[in-house]
């Protein structure tokens, strides 16, 4: 919604739809409310194939009017009787959330019983309502029972210039969930939901691996002091190579420290400094510039993302270099 500031950002437990009720009479705003989900047309239907009526008087058009508009009543009827069924005595209240069109008529019957009717579901709206508020959606109004209904505390509508949303609340046991991004503008709206789902993304990493990485470059700077350590043990080109290596791991945390504007080489010597003396891998503590150990701040990266990022980038600098060896190639073969 492009409405009020960003700290209005709220997970909503239930679910938010783009749409109102159709009817001036309906309640906005109903508590304990039973949910019927359904997928059935309470308005007259082209029929499928190119038909036609034929009538000899202006009777027996009546008739056929009558008899279509007597078939839809029935369906509406069907809902009326459950909501009376289950709602007489007591303070619950009855909504019902059609996939397909509710026609002028019926929303009257369904308004003048304070049943708030929605037409024209979205079909994903559709498939999380039933996940979120619980009961079944239904193809046919035949052999309709309690067990059929979900629940939700609270179902309101509110209207923002000019459009409308139903929310939906306050559900016993939701498996689906809103979270509802508010801003002032389209920019602030468009990072927030960048910011979000990158954070649903890390978190759904982590549960998927059950493995972390210390965060804040920690990893990095401890990967650049073993592979020095390490080159101490190689001759010849190899160690050139690995120093190279070694090197390239540093910018993560020099790209951290500029970011934060820290003077880059001397918050690396720091670092580098602070992880040779300790057993555990240091990061930079962005707020100060200083060392710190991640772990005790909860600062942790993705270990796939990590694995990932390694082997892709030492794939891509291989290749690079392999385009460089052809163009020499190319170029030695010209001048003979």
């Amino acid at each position: 919604m492009q409405h009020k500031s960003a700290t209005d950002t709220q997970l909503v437990k239930g679910i938010v739809m783009d749409h109102g009720a159709r009817h001036p009479d309906m309640p906005k705003r109903v508590a304990n409310a039973y949910i019927l989900t359904c997928n059935v047309s309470m308005e007259y239907e082209k029929s499928e194939v190119n038909s036609g009526f034929f009538y000899k008087t202006a009777e027996e058009r009546e008739k056929f009017v009558l008899a279509e508009r007597e078939f839809i009543e029935e369906r509406v009827k069907k809902v009326i009787e459950l909501k009376r069924k289950v709602c007489e005595g007591t303070d619950k209240s009855f909504v019902v959330i059609n996939q397909k069109g509710i026609d002028p008529m019926s929303l009257d019957l369904l308004a003048k019983e304070g049943i708030v009717a929605l037409r024209r579901a979205k079909r994903r709206n559709m498939e999380r309502l039933a996940l979120a508020c619980g009961g079944m959606a239904m193809n046919s109004f035949d052999n309709m029972d309690e067990s059929c209904l979900g629940y939700a505390g609270l179902v309101y509508e509110h209207v923002l210039g000019e459009n409308k949303y139903t929310f939906v609340e306050d559900c016993k046991n939701p498996l689906s969930v809103t979270i509802l991004m508010k801003g002032p503008n389209k920019h602030t709206l468009a990072q927030i939901k960048d910011a979000i789902r990158d954070g649903l993304r890390s978190i759904n990493n982590a549960v998927e691996d059950k493995k972390l990485v210390p965060g804040a470059g920690a990893f990095e700077v401890r990967v650049h002091n073993k592979l020095r350590e390490y080159a101490k043990t190689v001759k010849g080109k190899t160690r050139l190579a690995i120093h190279a290596y070694a090197d390239a791991m540093l910018v993560i945390p020099k790209i951290l420290a500029v970011n934060s504007g820290y003077d880059a080489q001397d918050t690396i010597v720091r670092l580098q400094e602070e992880g040779l003396l300790n057993e555990d891998p240091i990061g930079l503590d962005l707020s100060t510039g200083e060392p710190m150990k991640p772990v005790d701040l909860g600062v942790f990266d993705n270990y796939i993302v990590k694995k990932q990022i390694l082997n892709s980038s030492t794939i891509i600098a291989v290749n690079i270099l392999l385009v460089d060896e052809i163009m020499r190639a190319g170029m030695s073969s010209l001048k003979g």
